[in-house]
């Protein structure tokens, strides 16, 4: 295999959790059609995301978020990189994130057939390797119409 030169990365992932991390913006845009997460911290003890959304979720939409990471979580889903150029990129798969001065060489993280993005962080090899997704709480801002899920990969 080549070996790419890529973004220096600035973060020591917990790769359970930052695996889960792309599990749930996936979720959250297949439950809610919204965007991927706009501000998360992700980390080993306890980690938060937060999504904007047309409405407050219900406790039972809730439970659904809580019961289908679990479910692709034993799925054990392979977590799989690809690389390629930003002419190659799939459809679907936005860039709006990366950093300006983002290499040519993008890689992407492709978990089953149920999520793939751009990034360059540290990732378990299967989804059966996080382990359990425990939601902590959530908030919300009618404000701003900012869903925040608090969870920890247990």
């Amino acid at each position: 295999m080549e070996d790419y030169i890529l973004n220096e990365h600035n973060k020591e992932e917990f790769p359970p959790a930052h695996t889960a991390e792309h599990l749930l913006n996936q979720t959250m845009i297949r439950l809610f059609g919204c965007g991927r997460s706009y501000n998360a911290h992700v980390e080993r003890k306890k980690s938060k995301m937060s999504f904007h959304l047309d409405h407050k979720p219900s406790r039972q939409e809730e439970k659904e978020i809580e019961r289908r990471m679990n479910e692709l979580i034993a799925e054990d889903l392979p977590v799989k990189f690809e690389f390629v150029t930003r002419d190659n990129i799939p459809e679907g798969v936005v860039l709006d994130r990366l950093p300006e001065d983002a290499s040519e060489t993008i890689r992407l993280v492709r978990i089953g057939d149920y999520d793939v993005c751009p990034c360059i962080g540290k990732h378990v090899r299967s989804t059966s390797q996080i382990g359990r997704f425990e939601m902590l709480g959530t908030n919300w801002d009618e404000q701003e119409r900012s869903f925040r899920v608090r969870f920890k990969i247990v």
